[in-house]
């Protein structure tokens, strides 16, 4: 668990009918195994705090290359002149003679140039996790009974927090009996900025035309 600070759709990407975690949060998509939940609570920022933003259940873990390569994930590539699901298009990274390739994306620089400083620290975990069975909440946020973050002992604090799926459990059962899985219930918090752009080097989001 962890609290999503920027929610624009790009991470995680819902979209498409598959919900993927393929850039930033490089800790958890190192340690992430199949069958694990990865869940995003909101905070103060999205004025959320105690509501889960997005879960999802990890169906696999797959390289970068492989998620370039796959016909499967090309509509998760980001397209700048696209829908506002396409600009925030997380399958931005392939490798091409040993060197990480970056696409024009939320995480480049405004002239599409490649932004060395998210390209580090999204690379730093060559993983893309997967999911075929999510719930996504975005700008409508379900709100977490607090007898159930109490008993977790969950706070509203940086960096994720690792939960035995057994203590977890009445969490991850009040989840999947709120919705019907892999429907978005709401667009995202930060929806209508999808065309600015982010930078690891000082974690912060700039205007894109």
């Amino acid at each position: 668990m962890y609290v999503v600070d920027r929610d624009f759709g790009f991470a995680p990407n819902p979209f498409h009918g598959i919900c993927t975690l393929a850039t930033c949060k490089p800790i958890i998509r190192r340690v992430a195994k199949e069958a694990d939940w990865v869940i995003g609570m909101g905070g103060t920022r999205l004025k959320a705090t105690g509501r889960c933003i997005f879960a999802m259940k990890v169906s696999c873990s797959i390289t970068f290359n492989e998620y370039w390569n796959n016909p499967v994930y090309r509509d998760k590539r980001s397209i700048r002149n696209g829908s506002l699901k396409m600009l925030v298009g997380d399958n931005i990274y392939h490798k091409l003679n040993g060197e990480w390739q970056q696409l024009d994306s939320h995480h480049s620089y405004p002239d599409g140039s490649a932004n060395i400083h998210n390209v580090r620290n999204d690379t730093q975990t060559d993983a893309v996790l997967v999911s075929d069975h999510f719930f996504y909440f975005g700008s409508a946020p379900l709100e977490i009974p607090i007898s159930i973050l109490q008993n977790l002992g969950y706070a509203n604090r940086r960096n994720h927090r690792t939960f035995d799926s057994a203590v977890a459990h009445p969490l991850t059962s009040f989840i999947e009996a709120s919705s019907i899985p892999n429907l978005l219930l709401a667009d995202p918090f930060d929806f209508e900025a999808a065309r600015s752009r982010y930078s690891a080097k000082d974690n912060r989001v700039t205007a894109s035309s």
